[in-house]
C-alpha cells in the first residue's frame, strides 16, 4: 500500500471491497484522497482484488466496525461515512440475515454518524419500486407507498422509511441506485451486470441468451432498465460528499428505460461482431419478482443541484468493454 496523507479525519466506506463501494475509493484516489477506511466482509470472494490498486488507511470486518462504534471504542476523527455495504442480491431468501445486514446494521450506522455530526450518504435501490405499478418517483410521499417484491428490496425500503419516520430526510443522503454496470462488478456471480455476461458469451459462443417475455405487450428482449454506468454514479456520489448540507432520497439512474435488445447492441457493437441473440425461458423462480420496465425520474436530483452529466448507454459500454473488459486488468 502506498504511504497515505496525513490528514487525520477518516472517510469510512462499508462495502469499500464491493462494487460500487470500491469504485468510490478509487474516486477519492483520483481526488487525492486516501485517508479511507475500508469496512466489508471478504470471505472466501474475489472482492480483494477491487482493492489491490486502491490506497487507503486501514481495513476492518463490518462486524468489529459495528461492534467498535456500539461499544464506543471507536475514536478516531471522521468526516463521512459512505455506507455501501449490503447484501444486494434480489434473490437472497434468508430474510433474517438481511434485516440484520441491511437494515439493522444501517439503522446503528447512521444513528453513530449523526450523533458525531458526520455525513452519513447510503445506498437504497430501485429494488424499492417493486413492480413499477406505482411508478418511479423519488417523492417522499410516494417511497411511503412503495411495495417491494424480494426480500432485498423491501429491507432497503425499510431503512428509507426508517429515516422518513425520524424525520431525517435532511441530514443524510440516500441514493436509490438503478441498474449499475462497469468495473469492479466481477466478484457479483449472478448479480454481475449483463453487460458483462454478454460479453463473457459472446466471447466464448459469439452469441447472447436473454430471457424471453411472459407479457405480451413486451416483445422478447424489449424488457426495458434504466442503465446507469458506475462511473457516472462515483461523480454523482462525490458531489454528495462535497455537498454536506444536500440531504434527502434521490434516484441515480440515467432517466432513460433502454431494452435488453439495445445493451447487447451496444456489446456487440463495441467488440464489432454481429449480433446474434437466443431467447430462453425465464426460470420460474425469478418470474414473480421479475420487473419489465424500470426508468429512474431524476427531477429531484437536478433540483439539488447535482451537475454530473450522464454517458448514453452506446458509449458507456464501449468504455467498459474497450477499456476494461479486453485489458490484461480490467479494474479500476
Amino acid at each position: 500500500m502506498k504511504k497515505v496523507s496525513r490528514k487525520k479525519d477518516l472517510i469510512i466506506v462499508t462495502g469499500g471491497a464491493g462494487f460500487i463501494g470500491s469504485a468510490f475509493v478509487w474516486k477519492l484516489n483520483e481526488e487525492g484522497i486516501d485517508h479511507i477506511l475500508i469496512v466489508d466482509r471478504l470471505d472466501a470472494t474475489e472482492k480483494w482484488k477491487n482493492l489491490v490498486k486502491r490506497r487507503f488507511t486501514d481495513y476492518v470486518h463490518k462486524d468489529e466496525f459495528l461492534e467498535a462504534i456500539q461499544a464506543g471504542r471507536f475514536r478516531h476523527p471522521v468526516q463521512a461515512v459512505i455506507h455501501m455495504g449490503a447484501c444486494s442480491s434480489t434473490t437472497e431468501r434468508d430474510a433474517d440475515y438481511l434485516m440484520r445486514n441491511n437494515y439493522h446494521y444501517s439503522v446503528e450506522l447512521a444513528k453513530w454518524a449523526l450523533k458525531k455530526n458526520v455525513r452519513f450518504i447510503y445506498a437504497s435501490s430501485a429494488a424499492t419500486y417493486g413492480d413499477g405499478s406505482r411508478g418511479f418517483s423519488d417523492d417522499d410521499e410516494v417511497t411511503k407507498s412503495l411495495a417491494p417484491i424480494n426480500m432485498y428490496g423491501y429491507s432497503k425500503q425499510l431503512f428509507d422509511l426508517w429515516v422518513l419516520a425520524n424525520r431525517l430526510e435532511k441530514k443524510v443522503a440516500g441514493i436509490k441506485f438503478f441498474n449499475v454496470f462497469g468495473p469492479n462488478e466481477y466478484h457479483k456471480d449472478d448479480m454481475r451486470s449483463m453487460v458483462h455476461k454478454s460479453y463473457g458469451q459472446i466471447s466464448e459462443t459469439g452469441k447472447v441468451r436473454l430471457f424471453k417475455s411472459r407479457r405480451p405487450d413486451y416483445r422478447d428482449g424489449a424488457q426495458a432498465r434504466d442503465f446507469i454506468y458506475i462511473k457516472d454514479c462515483v461523480e454523482v456520489l462525490w458531489w454528495f460528499f462535497q455537498h454536506r448540507r444536500v440531504g434527502g432520497i434521490f434516484n441515480l439512474g440515467s432517466g432513460y428505460a433502454r431494452t435488453w435488445n439495445d445493451l447487447t447492441q451496444a456489446v456487440f457493437d463495441a467488440l464489432g461482431v454481429k449480433k446474434q441473440i437466443d431467447y430462453i425461458e425465464m426460470p420460474e423462480a425469478i418470474r414473480d419478482q421479475y420487473q419489465y420496465f424500470t426508468e429512474a425520474k431524476i427531477d429531484k436530483l437536478r433540483s439539488a443541484g447535482c451537475p454530473v452529466t450522464f454517458r448514453s448507454l452506446e458509449d458507456a459500454v464501449y468504455d467498459y468493454v474497450v477499456n476494461h473488459l479486453k485489458t490484461k486488468d480490467p479494474y479500476l
